[in-house]
């Protein structure tokens, strides 16, 4: 499937209200894939389906080697040695432990939000494959994070028993994913008696006079019913591709996702230009761009505003879910585990929002400087530039830090880009984004608190969630302001220097 502009979930606005600048993302959906982006297959489904045992075969290993605990996000990818790791919020280095021994790992204070496992399994030469949570218990939140590694990695494998059919989540997920030029891949297993079932519902017997036609295939009969079934609610998805599981055999599967991995690499190697306009050479200054500075300074602060004000928003819909997951589904055992999983969604609508916002602030005030559209290498030059100048303009903590929700339902600080990624369910290839992206995250002592036999009133349970969730909407609110009066000022002192010496000195 070739890469390029994705289905974006926004609005027709923009951050700013400048012409041309491109939908304001007022949620996830599936993100564009960049070439730099690790070829990948995505791996989903509802519990009981056997997704951990259709990738232990496309690996040929065992299934128990990837075990890991529940919740979290399993990458597997290629290396020479055996190695499995654990990334944990709130510390900067991974956890490692045994390959041969995954139910044996570290004590950890909290669930690690992915673990990585290395293996020199040819297959994963091509391509990586990616373990998610049974989309029973992702909720919104998790499908919203899914989708987001979807488009990043490129296809998507549906791993569905013969017994089992669609939810109204999985299909209002999968007619997601059908708006974007993903590979979508669909894997139906046997259910617990095997495909026995199947073979009684697609013969029914023998009738008479029928004794010279040919036997029916029971297992092409049921997985095209699933497909129908599918098509049905999702007709976008006729393109996907359908295996069956047939005794533990999955090879047509992996000669697919190797076809399919070959002709990505390829795709996104040619989304790649030879060299990059603007990157070498003057760029001189190309007309006088009049009151530049209090545009920019406008601008940022109309920007910042639109972006608090959209994420309390989303905090206060996150409260709700909140409650109700509370009183009606998991209980006070339960809160942790889904209130970091709706931190970690808001975080990435944060990253985006922010990358957004900036993306149109170089635009619209640089191209006042030499000209709009800017090149692309014009572009990245002042990305460098302002990069570069950001630590002189940052007042207080360093940018690149973790928020982590504490017991108390306070906020605490941890920095360095180690301890964000290990925020990520699904890891970033280095950004090329001027900001360091938003994190934040539960810390170990709010599982060690609510996971407490004591600890099991929800109405105690709601108040503390309200005080984390207001807690974390000042921060981010304190944050977002700081990180565009940072981009303003060091936008600013690049812009300033190309107006006195007439070109672009990065």
């Amino acid at each position: 499937m070739k890469p390029g502009p994705l289905h974006h979930l926004g609005t027709p606005d923009d951050v700013t209200g400048a012409p041309g600048a491109g939908p304001f993302p007022e949620r996830l959906g599936v993100t564009a894939t960049s070439p730099h982006e690790p070829i990948a297959v995505v791996a989903t489904g509802p519990a009981g389906a056997g997704r951990t045992e259709v990738l232990a075969a496309l690996l040929e290993r065992d299934a128990g080697m990837l075990a890991t605990p529940a919740g979290n996000w399993l990458l597997v990818r290629h290396s020479a040695e055996p190695t499995r790791a654990a990334f944990v919020p709130g510390y900067r280095r991974p956890h490692s432990y045994r390959v041969d021994l995954p139910a044996v790992g570290p004590a950890l204070a909290r669930p690690p939000r992915r673990v990585e496992l290395s293996l020199p399994e040819p297959l994963l030469k091509h391509l990586a494959l990616v373990d998610t949570p049974d989309t029973g218990t992702a909720g919104s939140a998790g499908n919203r994070i899914l989708l987001d590694a979807v488009g990043r990695a490129g296809a998507l494998l549906f791993v569905i028993a013969a017994d089992q059919s669609f939810s109204s989540a999985e299909l209002n997920l999968l007619a997601e994913v059908a708006g974007a030029p993903v590979q979508v891949f669909f894997a139906v297993t046997p259910d617990t008696g095997g495909w026995a079932g199947a073979v009684e519902g697609a013969t029914g017997g023998r009738r008479s006079g029928e004794a010279d036609r040919p036997p029916v295939d029971p297992v092409s009969v049921t997985v095209e019913a699933c497909r129908a079934a599918l098509l049905a609610a999702v007709p976008g998805l006729a393109d996907a591709r359908w295996f069956s599981i047939r005794d533990g055999g999955v090879a047509d599967l992996k000669r697919a996702l190797v076809a399919w991995a070959c002709d990505e690499g390829l795709c996104r190697a040619g989304c790649e230009p030879p060299e990059v306009s603007g990157a070498p050479g003057r760029v001189p200054v190309l007309a006088e761009p009049g009151d530049w500075s209090e545009q920019l300074d406008r601008q940022a602060r109309t920007a910042a505003q639109r972006i608090r004000q959209h994420l309390a928003l989303e905090l206060a819909n996150m409260h709700l879910r909140v409650v109700q997951d509370l009183f009606f589904g998991g209980g006070c055992a339960g809160l942790p585990q889904l209130l970091d999983r709706e931190m970690e969604a808001l975080s990435l609508l944060a990253t985006a929002q922010c990358d957004h916002a900036v993306r149109v602030l170089v635009e619209d005030t640089a191209g006042r400087f030499f000209g709009a559209p800017l090149a692309a290498g014009v572009r990245q030059r002042i990305y460098q530039a302002v990069t570069w100048s950001m630590p002189e303009s940052t007042p207080g903590p360093e940018l690149e830090r973790v928020l982590l929700i504490t017991s108390t339902a306070g906020v605490a600080g941890l920095s360095g880009a180690a301890a964000i990624d290990a925020l990520s369910a699904y890891p970033v290839p280095a950004r090329s984004e001027v900001l360091p992206p938003v994190a934040v995250a539960l810390s170990g002592g709010c599982w060690q608190h609510w996971r407490t036999p004591a600890n099991h009133d929800p109405n105690v349970a709601r108040a503390w969630a309200q005080r984390a969730l207001r807690e974390i909407e000042l921060e981010l609110s304190r944050e977002v302001a700081r990180r565009f009066e940072v981009i303003r000022i060091s936008l600013g002192t690049v812009l300033s220097d190309a107006a006195e010496h007439g070109i672009l000195l990065a």
